[in-house]
């Protein structure tokens, strides 16, 4: 099914923008995990909506409630659900989008795939906010990680053009992980940071939207893990970041550069340090024909626009055929870059947890044969 990740972790996804609730099933963590329920909601607050000037005014708690799978603060063994309840929902905002779809949404192809049947209101399930589910698996997988000595954090790389201070992809310090995690707008350069906000005000108060860029890194990976062809980690994380809607295009190490690079500058030396393979460039993004270096896996992904904007657009109007002019009402984020940083972490931490679990899933069988 389309909502629905199946690996060694299997992550469903329910519910629309303006129903009673949105959830998640995520099933395959290990028994045992002990879970800092506090913790996880200072990561869903990262993505929550109408906490600052630069994400739509719909307040919401987004506080989850579990239904099963916890038990006195640890996993159980069974699958892990729980619902986010929607409680600031105008859905009579959304109503003419039926008739005229909204330039760059998924209004029209939603009418074109369900005939009507679909649900409008703030989007229905292809808006935003089943993210916010997305980032209470995600949230669940960083603390596993964790424990097991693994970091994901990322930062606003662009914003309307004007870009932060990248990632160091060789000597990313974990200091530098942990810092970006705390801030409200994660940047590496602060006055980096002021001017897209100031980007972000000014296109707010013309009524139009801003996209950037997220870059991201997964800090302590060991070496092997992954698969060549389908299943590479390049993959397994592009699979779940290409379910957040605004997400438009992924690139790993060098990325597109890479293309009008000279093999002699792209390829990375290896070298030995402390008994261990590393390299003296990172222009692979931590993973080589599918799996993973030890190097930092580092990747960055496009965020579109939002969308939604109150300047009027060309449109048209299906029941009748004829022309028309849309105007947007409604809430809406200027900018969906900030609120998409934990959103994108949070798929990376599926994807990474997922492969981990295989590959201690596959040393295990190995060992039990005695190899």
């Amino acid at each position: 099914m389309s909502s629905t990740y199946q690996g060694r972790l299997t992550l469903s996804i329910f519910g629309q923008s303006h129903a009673p609730a949105i959830g998640m099933t995520l099933e395959g963590l290990p028994p045992g995990e002990l879970i800092d329920l506090a913790l996880l909601q200072q990561f869903l607050d990262r993505r929550a909506p109408g906490r600052n000037p630069w994400s739509t005014p719909r307040r919401e708690s987004d506080a989850p409630e579990f239904l099963a799978g916890l038990v006195e603060g640890r996993t159980c063994g069974v699958p892990i659900t729980a619902i986010i309840r929607n409680e600031n929902t105008r859905s009579g905002d959304y109503e003419n989008l039926r008739q005229v779809p909204r330039p760059g949404h998924g209004d029209f192809t939603a009418q074109m795939k369900f005939h009507g049947a679909q649900d409008v209101a703030g989007g229905g399930h292809f808006s935003g906010r089943l993210t916010a589910p997305l980032c209470i698996a995600g949230g669940l997988c960083l603390q596993v990680l964790r424990r097991r000595g693994i970091t994901i954090a990322a930062h606003i790389a662009t914003i309307g053009g004007i870009a932060d201070a990248p990632l160091d992809p060789v000597n990313l310090r974990q200091e530098t992980m942990e810092g970006l995690v705390r801030l409200e707008f994660p940047v590496l350069d602060a006055a980096a940071g002021e001017d897209m906000k100031v980007a972000v005000e000014e296109a707010k108060r013309q009524g139009d939207s801003l996209g950037g860029i997220v870059e991201c890194a997964v800090l302590g990976l060991p070496p092997g893990l992954g698969d060549p062809i389908f299943d590479g980690m390049e993959n397994r994380i592009a699979r779940l970041v290409f379910g957040i809607p605004a997400v438009k295009g992924l690139e790993f190490g060098a990325g597109f550069a890479a293309a009008g690079m000279r093999g002699s500058e792209q390829n990375d030396p290896f070298y030995m340090e402390n008994g261990r393979v590393k390299t003296r460039t990172n222009h692979h993004g931590g993973v080589l024909g599918g799996i993973t270096t030890g190097m930092p896996l580092v990747f960055r992904a496009a965020v579109k626009p939002t969308p939604s904007i109150s300047k009027p657009q060309e449109s048209v109007n299906l029941c009748t055929g004829e022309a028309a002019l849309l105007e947007v009402r409604g809430r809406h984020d200027p900018c969906i870059v900030p609120r998409a940083v934990p959103c994108i972490e949070a798929a990376a931490a599926i994807a990474v947890l997922d492969a981990l679990l295989e590959q201690e899933s596959y040393e295990h069988w190995e060992k039990g044969r005695g190899l």
